[in-house]
């Protein structure tokens, strides 16, 4: 692949090789202005790679050392996620800025990106997330705009579309023995999201980065049939 190398000193040593991919979106309002923060030692921010929106790859971090992008984070009972990871900012304002879909161009990059880095590294389908999906409190990006689905179906990442499942929907405020078979299968899949059988406002926060992830014709925080089963279907597919 083509890169255009920008180092950034804003990286350290791994500890162990990288086998997770995590998706950003720069919520910048230009892709210079964010590049100009992902390599500023003042800002102690950054990503491996930067994607602009006509395609262009910068390379920030080498991907044997640790970047700066995930900040506090958890997957699957890990928190240092930056240890584990290799970060993407993808160009776009986000939802601050004037959050817009991802040009064709920089789409079909961050795909050829994707998979450039697993010829390289082991990273299962179930460990290339949003930096929503490891903070979900926190953050929303890359966000419900961005083509989980078109990656998934060039290869990489999980995706799932059964048919919605019967059952009232949760939401917060709820109790019982649902909101714990939620809350576990949330945290089966991967989220910070331990069972204790109270919809909590951090249980509406794991639902809407799993719909904007996942459900993202729907993005409200309320876990209706369809929500439910596609969780359902992408733990059956090995999530």
């Amino acid at each position: 692949m083509d890169f255009i190398d920008a180092p950034s000193p804003n990286f350290e040593p791994r500890k162990g090789p990288p086998d997770m991919i995590v998706l950003h979106y720069t919520g910048m309002r230009t892709g210079e202005e964010a590049l100009a923060r992902l390599r500023d030692p003042e800002a102690k921010v950054s990503s491996h790679y930067m994607v602009e929106e006509d395609g262009r790859i910068f390379r920030l971090v080498p991907e044997e050392r640790r970047a700066w992008h995930a900040g506090r984070s958890s997957w699957k009972g890990e928190t240092d996620i930056n240890g584990l990871s290799i970060g993407v900012e993808i160009v776009n304002p986000g939802h601050e800025f004037g959050y817009r879909p991802f040009p064709e161009a920089q789409i079909a990059a961050v795909i050829a990106l994707v998979g450039d880095i697993r010829s390289r590294w082991t990273v299962d389908d179930g460990r290339i997330v949003g930096h929503a999906d490891v903070a979900p409190d926190r953050k929303e990006d890359p966000g419900e705009l961005f083509p989980w689905k078109r990656l998934a179906e060039a290869g990489h990442g999980l995706w799932a579309e059964p048919p919605p499942a019967p059952g009232a929907p949760l939401g917060e405020g709820e109790e019982g023995a649902g909101v714990f078979a939620l809350q576990a299968g949330f945290t089966r899949l991967g989220y910070d999201c331990a069972p204790s059988g109270t919809y909590d406002p951090h249980t509406a926060a794991v639902v809407r980065a799993f719909q904007r992830h996942w459900r993202p014709e729907r993005v409200d925080g309320i876990a209706d049939g369809e929500t439910r089963a596609r969780l359902i279907a992408l733990l059956r597919a090995g999530g």
